[in-house]
């Protein structure tokens, strides 16, 4: 998708959510509502969710798409490397990534943005996965961590 289609299509998206998500009654809900939308409006996005912090542990939460790892081992992957680094983590090619726990063989790329409570702390990530190899970019970093605080 070229950038400025791309641009567009978040910033609807972004429109889309803000509203919807005003009138969600709950955290899960609004997760669950992210993750349809952009699951069905972002056609390189082959899995998209949600893993939450539960006990120090990754927890798969809402999400959309083929079935998830339920649990993802300790400090190894792309999203524990989002949470220990505290900051969004894009992955061209997951197949380079020391230590990718493949939930699904058919991911190529993946982007995993950490979710902030109020007071900062982390509580978990938002997880997107692609079939495209060096699908996501600064774009999609710029406008997921822009969705993530809508919650």
């Amino acid at each position: 998708m070229d950038i400025k289609k791309k641009k567009g299509r978040y910033e609807r998206i972004f429109v889309q959510l803000s509203e919807l998500l005003r009138k969600s009654p709950g955290y899960n809900s609004r997760l669950a509502t992210i993750n349809a939308v952009l699951h069905h409006k972002m056609d390189y996005y082959f899995w998209t969710g949600f893993y939450l912090i539960e006990n120090g542990e990754l927890i798969v939460g809402p999400y959309q798409g083929p079935v998830a790892c339920q649990l993802l081992e300790k400090n190894k992957g792309v999203c524990w490397a989002a949470v220990n680094e505290k900051r969004a983590i894009l992955v061209a090619d997951v197949h380079k990534f020391p230590g990718h726990i493949a939930c699904d063989s058919w991911s190529n790329s993946e982007i995993a943005v950490p979710l902030f409570d109020k007071s900062g702390v982390i509580t978990g990530v938002f997880d997107v996965d692609s079939k495209e190899y060096g699908a996501f970019d600064e774009i999609d970093i710029e406008w997921l961590e822009r969705i993530v605080r809508l919650i």
